[in-house]
C-alpha cells in the first residue's frame, strides 16, 4: 500500500465516521456537500477527526477556504469567477487541482470543487508526500521521481 493509500484510507473512514455515509459512497470524485450530504457544521468535524487520525494541526481555513471571495469584484463578475479570482484560489488552494473548474468559472460550482480526492491531496500536500493529481482532478497516484505538483513543505 503507497503512502497516498493510507491517506486515502485514512480519509474515507474520517468521512464515513463525520457524515455517517456507506464506505462506497466514498469515492474520489464524490462531493463532500451535494453526494456526501455534508453542512458546514460537518466541516469542523471532518478537520478535527483528520487532525487526529493523521496526527497534524490543520490551521483554520487552510482545507476549507471561508468566504474566499467575499462579494469581492475583483474575484467575481457576474456569477464567475474572475483571474484575479483565480488567482486567489490557487494561493489559498495550492493542492487543488483547478483545471476543470477554470474552464467554467461558474461561482456556484465553488462548493463541488471539495471532494474526497481533493481532501486526500491536502493530507498528502500537507505531510509532504509528492502525489500527482489525475487528468480529471479526481484522485492521486503516487510520484515516484523528483517531479510532483504538491507543495513540500
Amino acid at each position: 500500500m503507497t503512502a497516498f493509500d493510507e491517506i486515502y484510507s485514512k480519509v474515507t473512514q474520517v468521512l464515513v465516521a463525520s457524515l455517517n455515509v456507506d464506505e462506497g459512497d466514498v469515492t474520489p470524485t464524490a462531493t463532500l456537500q451535494r453526494d456526501l450530504g455534508a453542512e458546514s457544521i460537518d466541516f469542523l468535524d471532518i478537520v478535527f477527526r483528520l487532525e487526529r487520525e493523521v496526527g497534524m494541526k490543520i490551521p483554520r481555513g487552510e482545507l476549507f477556504p471561508e468566504s474566499v471571495f467575499q462579494g469581492d469584484p475583483d474575484f467575481v463578475r457576474d456569477g464567475r469567477v474572475t483571474e484575479q479570482g483565480m488567482g486567489e484560489l490557487r494561493s489559498r488552494m495550492p493542492y487543488a487541482d483547478l483545471s476543470a473548474f477554470d474552464q467554467d468559472r461558474c461561482l456556484t460550482s465553488v462548493p463541488d470543487l471539495f471532494t474526497v480526492g481533493l481532501v486526500a491531496r491536502y493530507i498528502a500536500w500537507k505531510l509532504g508526500q509528492p502525489v500527482e493529481v489525475a487528468p480529471n482532478g479526481a484522485g492521486a497516484t503516487p510520484v515516484t521521481s523528483s517531479a510532483s505538483s504538491v507543495h513540500r513543505e
